[in-house]
């Protein structure tokens, strides 16, 4: 990208803002006063009579409900054809919205009073006799009769009364005793439930006010109805109108309000901004077309980065100085510029992110912590490589996948931007879902299917079987091995970032020194040195009172600093295949010197980072929330099917879980406890429909219901666990070493019509 300059006089700002905005290539720079004598221009004449008619264009489309698929055709707009004609179509529309606003209003107040008048409907008694007399107080209410009747014959105001009900609203009369005050009746309902209604001013029976009262509304409604008519056929009229005049005015807004941003004296403006480098010369051209030389265009600056300290840019020769506010005089002689003084600043290249189809979705993740700056790397293509692997990982189930995968394609096929981006990541992580639900042993919602194909074991396992325990650390050791590559990605690309902006000074100082502490320390982690060592205050004649037995009885293995499944997993995951006792003892050693290497750079470098020295340990532990996740979700699935349909574990209880189904495997699981352990009868083999009838089929039908929610329930806790945890995997362990992210988006000044034609 190269920041330009052009300068002239304000007599051709109007063709340089025309030709800059047919080019459609210059990302506009808003003026920083950076300039003396400069202030930021004006919008041009007529800018504020075009934004007025296109507030009415948006109004009308928002009233009409216009939107892109209801174009008719693409065409050109003339001014005083837009202006006539949109004065015709507010007038219209406005009329027929007015009205229809009144009438909703009609019909509310309608519908207002037929509620107001429906419980007196219920009461049955005529609305002249609830009201008007000298001797006697009347109070309506919904309550209950019986508190009524209560609190009348225990109010000492009250001579006598005499009350009526229905459908939950009491009418109350009564007579005043001797010295009662005016309003003895409501004071004779303190401190009853009652909600006091007014009653209407009308002499038509409550049933009679309430049928006329439907009968007006229903008018109105029908009368509303024809204005909707009328307003759908002005929509279909208008709206291809509408959008290529909301098309238009927008175009039109831009170009006068463009040098908003521009710095200008009275004479002379200057626009400065980003260009792609190789788009220059074709952009000077069009100005020089347009102006010829009335204006002049400069490159200031052309971001290349290099090893060439903080500077993210270059002066270029020929531009720099001479690219001044002076230039504006130099070009136009009527030019008064008051002098002037340019200093380029520190502004970055606005960016532009292209990653291919495939990836491209993914660009919304990233822009989620913020958009690459131009000296940055765009991490798109890794989140794209590891964000769905992590994902599948933790769910690994068909069934979820394929729901995943088809709530995406939903998403990508019915909605645009933002939505369509999600539902493409979606497809991407329900196909890995699936892929991983292979893998796992042709998991259907938590059910092993892979007897179903003839197959008679599965050598994979999630790990949640007392005999596939071994699974479970394995997978813990597979995300901490991912966790060093995936932060070893990331430091190397810290490394390169501060060779290419700094030197190779920096690049060791900052990124190597982190390098060297993570694989340092984790390869010693994953040596044979230490990892037999007992500690010191072990020694073969002390017992330890929780076991009771002698040191010297215990085995060594156990009491080493180094778990031996970091070593055992590796030939869990090979199957057999490679047998794995750590890195050898010298190695080992080498990776602690190499550590200390890094934490001697670390120190002279960046002496205020060396308190988080242990940061590479801590985040790559931070992986081992995959594997959790991974054994949470698939003992949702499991717990769900096992209430739902009962389990067994084979192997008197050491093997793996089997799901029952049927009244008749549980018989024969409880009748050979040697064999079998049964963890949960389940609610579908509880009751044997054929023998108990009804009982056993609504027992069966409770358990499909419970497995049905249950599996919502799972799945949706699967987007928040599994989609949470892999975006904070990838923004604060990954993006923390080598992306800071905060660039602005490449906007070039011009618009891309759909509506209109250039004509």
């Amino acid at each position: 990208m190269s920041k330009v300059s052009v300068t002239g006089s304000k007599r051709v700002i109007d063709d340089v803002i025309e030709a800059a905005y047919e080019h459609h290539s210059l990302h506009v720079s808003e003026y920083d006063g950076r300039y003396d004598g400069f202030e930021p221009g004006d919008s041009l004449a007529g800018a504020e009579g075009v934004n007025e008619r296109l507030v009415t264009v948006r109004s009308l489309e928002s009233i009409l409900d216009v939107d892109a698929d209801d174009l008719d055709a693409v065409g050109s707009v003339d001014d005083d054809e837009l202006a006539a004609e949109l004065e015709r179509t507010r007038e219209r529309v406005n009329e027929l919205d007015d009205r229809r606003d009144d009438l909703r209003a009609s019909i509310r107040d309608r519908q207002e009073e037929i509620d107001r008048m429906e419980p007196f409907a219920d009461l049955g008694i005529a609305l002249d006799l609830l009201r008007g007399y000298d001797s006697l107080e009347v109070v309506v209410g919904e309550a209950k009769l019986e508190a009524v009747e209560d609190a009348l014959a225990a109010a000492g105001d009250v001579a006598a009364h005499e009350t009526f009900s229905g459908g939950g609203v009491v009418a109350a009369f009564a007579a005043p005793a001797d010295g009662a005050d005016d309003g003895f009746l409501q004071d004779a309902f303190v401190g009853v439930d009652i909600a006091m209604l007014e009653v209407p001013d009308a002499d038509a029976s409550p049933s009679e006010y309430v049928a006329e009262l439907e009968r007006e509304r229903a008018e109105l409604e029908a009368e509303l109805d024809e204005i909707d008519a009328e307003l759908d056929a002005v929509k279909e009229e208008a709206a291809g109108f509408l959008l290529r005049a909301e098309e238009q005015l927008t175009i039109e807004a831009q170009k006068k309000e463009a040098p908003l941003s521009f710095a200008t004296t009275k004479n002379a403006f200057v626009a400065e901004g980003w260009i792609p480098t190789a788009t220059f010369p074709d952009f000077a051209a069009s100005i020089a077309d347009a102006v010829g030389d009335h204006a002049e265009v400069e490159e200031l600056e052309r971001a290349e980065f290099g090893p060439d300290g903080d500077h993210h840019t270059e002066s270029v020769a020929g531009g720099g100085a001479d690219a001044t506010p002076e230039h504006a005089e130099a070009t136009e002689r009527e030019a008064a510029t008051d002098g002037g003084h340019a200093t380029h600043g520190d502004e970055d290249p606005p960016v532009v992110q292209n990653n291919g189809k495939a990836a491209g979705p993914f660009e919304l993740l990233v822009q989620g912590f913020g958009r690459p700056k131009y000296s940055e790397f765009d991490p798109t293509l890794l989140v794209f490589l590891t964000f769905p692997l992590m994902f599948g990982f933790m769910i690994g189930d068909i069934g979820y996948g394929v729901l995943y995968a088809a709530v995406g394609w939903y998403l990508y096929a019915n909605y645009d931007g933002a939505f369509r981006e999600m539902g493409a990541v979606a497809i991407w992580a329900g196909a890995f879902t699936i892929l991983f639900g292979i893998y796992y042993g042709i998991d259907l919602f938590g059910y092993h299917a892979y007897p179903l194909l003839g197959i008679e074991s599965w050598e994979v396992s999630k790990g949640l079987s007392p005999g596939t325990g071994e699974w479970a650390l394995a997978w813990l050791v597979m995300s901490v091995l991912f966790g060093i590559l995936h932060l070893n990605v990331g430091y190397v690309l810290s490394f390169v970032s501060n060779y290419q902006l700094h030197d190779l000074k920096h690049a060791m100082y900052e990124s190597a020194s982190w390098l060297l502490l993570l694989n340092g320390i984790w390869v010693w982690i994953f040596s044979s040195q230490a990892a037999g060592v007992r500690p010191e205050f072990l020694r073969p004649d002390v017992t330890i009172p929780l076991v009771g037995a002698n040191v010297a009885e215990l085995d060594l293995a156990a009491t080493g600093p180094k778990p031996e499944f970091l070593f055992d997993s590796v030939a869990v995951l090979t199957f057999g295949a490679v047998e794995f006792a750590g890195f050898p003892e010298l190695v080992g050693v080498l990776g602690l010197i190499a550590a200390f290497v890094g934490f001697v750079l670390l120190a002279i470098g960046e002496p205020a980072e060396v308190v988080e020295v242990l940061s590479p340990v801590v985040n790559v532990v931070s992986y081992a929330r995959i594997m959790a996740v991974l054994l949470a979700k698939g003992g949702m699935a499991l717990a769900v099917n096992l209430l739902a349909f009962g389990a067994y574990i084979d192997d008197g209880g050491s093997g793996s879980f089997h799901f029952i189904f049927s009244a008749e495997r549980l018989a024969e699981v409880q009748a050979d406890p040697a064999s079998y352990e049964l963890v949960f009868a389940g609610m579908s083999t509880a009751f044997d429909p054929s023998s108990i009838g009804l009982v056993g089929i609504v027992a069966l039908v409770g358990a499909v219901l419970v497995a049905i929610v249950g599996h919502i329930v799972v799945l949706l806790l699967g987007i928040t666990a599994a989609g949470i945890q892999g975006i904070r995997l990838e923004y604060v362990e990954f993006f923390g070493k080598f992306y800071e992210g905060g660039g602005d988006p490449y906007a070039p000044f011009g618009y891309e019509r759909t509506y209109t034609s250039e004509e």
